[in-house]
């Protein structure tokens, strides 16, 4: 993303901490303040919101070499809306908010790093709506691999139409008329 030199990679990185969550294990909680992004080396993430009536419904994956946060929330110092939960066994770097903030200051090219990933949140949750409410839900699920690699074999199928906003059994009638007849 950016320029950056051995001595301040190694600085940066000094500030920061290594930290494997186990499947299913919860990464950062609602109603908490955000005080950390995180890097995925390996693994994946699940972002979640639950509703009034205690339904969870997924709103975005994080995969292998990308930032995590309820972003918003980290940058307005407000209680998280989000719960992230680790969906494999995955392997972060935590970012705490004194690091990135140390970032901005000290390294050469650290606003632009900021400005670079709010920019690419900004896209990313532009394209969500606008694939939201502009698609139909059969071009969702035909794009979905686009944004998330092989998502169809890392995530449980509940969790793929909660995120394409389709019931189950939709999304399971969208896969069988992929299907070849014969």
């Amino acid at each position: 993303m950016i320029s950056i030199t051995e001595d301040e990679l190694n600085d940066f990185l000094g500030q920061s901490i290594a930290k494997t969550f186990k499947r299913n294990e919860t990464v950062s909680r609602t109603n908490a303040v955000p005080n950390e992004i995180f890097f995925i080396n390996k693994g994946l993430i699940r972002v979640m919101i639950t509703d009034n009536e205690g339904t969870e419904h997924t709103v975005h994956f994080a995969l292998e070499n990308q930032f995590i946060s309820d972003y918003s929330n980290f940058m307005q110092k407000q209680p998280s809306f989000y719960t992230l939960q680790a969906l494999e066994e995955t392997q972060v770097v935590v970012l705490p908010r004194s690091a990135i903030e140390w970032g901005y200051k000290n390294l050469r090219e650290g606003e632009k790093m900021g400005r670079l990933i709010a920019e690419y949140y900004f896209i990313y949750q532009d394209n969500r709506i606008k694939n939201t409410f502009s698609r139909t839900p059969k071009q969702r699920y035909d794009s979905i691999t686009e944004v998330f690699p092989n998502i169809h074999n890392r995530v449980p199928q509940h969790m793929i139409a909660s995120y394409l906003g389709i019931s189950p059994v939709h999304l399971s009638r969208l896969k069988k008329s992929e299907i070849p007849k014969v």
